[in-house]
């Protein structure tokens, strides 16, 4: 069987354009907070910038979407001509200081579309790591048709306790070219690449990825999931960007001959793999902000729907969560007939109450100042509890997809880049 995760033609401005502004913050970040982008887009003015090839969903579905994508596809062309001048035929090893200190590690290469899907319970290689929602890909299509680039945007995790994939390329990385190294906007932190298209490091990246979806050892490991076909990557962040490319292929396959369909681009998707073993793997709650309620009418259509659902809501049950409003903080928790985690049964309650209480919206807000900020201004926040990595591939591989937007990876200010 071929791997699922390959060398890639992957295209770089010249060494000379400064990575900030030319990376920007994936479009799926600081939804409910259109001044960080406004920001963005003041320092990448008249300048080389991804933030000119990708449309923001803060933008999504506002009077200037159309406009705006007619700008990216012309932009798009401009910088295959006179930006995009560097090619690397294989990987890039990438290395991102965070503001912490730590340096993550990963590897950018793309992933077979034909490897994966977002139906719930597959037993693809690449699975998603939470529930997709099928509404949120159409808009999404819409950008991705007849788009001439595409940029990574997509970070998949690997399951490598020997850390035998990404690891010994960082070992070797004072021997290949370096292709940029600098800090990336709005305290993003550092970021640094090399270009791997050694043959010997290509088939040792390739071995590794076969010991990975070995199903013996994939047995030995899950012996709940022994018969499953193995998981060799989930997806840690973009599940919806990923879906979005499997969605786009679905539509484009079925006009192409089965020669056409091997290597047509659309096939694949720039991804990064990292290790979700690596200590500077973290993974962060993802919160749940209200707007348009007040915390006295969430607070009673909690105790209402609990009551309704055989759970039991008080601060000394096991799965805690707080609620926040510009009232201060309220400690809670659920018990009785709940997910296996919290933030699931805190879903459960929120799609609930927006469906009774069509005045009322919600968004989804990496980071606990954020929220506090939002709640400070009138919102409602339900504030999730730390998650352990081991619930990761666990969730994935015997429960099938964690409930959607559980974790994100990493501050919100330093997650995925284009």
């Amino acid at each position: 069987m071929s791997n699922c995760f390959l060398p890639a033609r992957i295209l770089l401005p010249g060494a000379e354009v400064p990575l900030d502004p030319w990376a920007c913050i994936a479009v799926d970040q600081f939804t409910s907070q259109p001044e960080y982008w406004q920001q963005a887009e003041r320092l990448a003015a008249g300048r080389p910038s991804t933030l000119h090839i990708v449309l923001p969903e803060a933008y999504l579905g506002t009077a200037q979407e159309a406009e705006r994508l007619a700008e990216i596809r012309q932009t798009m062309t401009r910088y295959r001509r006179t930006v995009l001048t560097r090619q690397v035929n294989g990987y890039v090893y990438v290395e991102r200081t965070q503001l912490d200190g730590t340096v993550r590690q990963g590897l950018v290469g793309m992933v077979d579309l034909e490897a994966y899907s977002y139906a719930a319970g597959a037993g693809t290689a690449i699975r998603p790591s939470e529930n997709t929602v099928v509404e949120r890909i159409p808009p999404r299509l819409r950008i991705r048709r007849g788009a001439e680039l595409e940029t990574p945007h997509v970070m998949m995790l690997a399951d490598d306790p020997a850390r035998t994939l990404i690891e010994p390329i960082g070992r070797c990385k004072d021997r290949l070219p370096c292709l940029y190294d600098g800090e990336l906007m709005l305290g993003g932190g550092r970021l640094a690449g090399w270009a791997v298209e050694d043959p010997d490091l290509l088939a040792g990246i390739d071995a590794a990825l076969r010991a990975l979806g070995d199903p013996e050892a994939f047995a030995a490991r899950w012996p709940q999931a022994a018969g499953q076909s193995p998981l060799v990557l989930a997806v840690g962040d973009g599940n919806h960007s990923l879906a979005t490319a499997k969605a786009y292929w679905e539509e484009r396959k079925a006009a192409l001959t089965p020669r056409q369909r091997q290597d047509d681009p659309a096939r694949y998707c720039l991804v990064e793999v990292c290790n979700v073993h690596s200590p500077a793997i973290q993974i962060e709650p993802i919160h749940r902000v209200l707007f348009g309620v007040g915390a006295e009418q969430v607070r009673a259509a909690l105790d209402g729907w609990a009551a309704a659902n055989t759970i039991c809501i008080s601060p000394d049950s096991a799965q805690q969560f707080t609620l926040v409003s510009a009232a201060g903080d309220t400690p809670l928790g659920f018990a009785g007939e709940v997910e296996p985690l919290a933030v699931g049964t805190a879903e459960r309650f929120v799609q609930d109450f927006l469906q009774r209480c069509p005045g009322a919206s919600v968004d989804y807000v990496h980071g606990e100042a954020a929220v506090r900020r939002l709640a400070a201004g009138g919102a409602v926040g339900l504030l999730m509890p730390p998650l352990q990595k081991a619930d990761l591939f666990r969730g994935v591989v015997l429960g099938g997809v964690l409930p959607r937007k559980t974790f994100s990876m990493g501050h919100a200010e330093e997650k995925r880049y284009y």
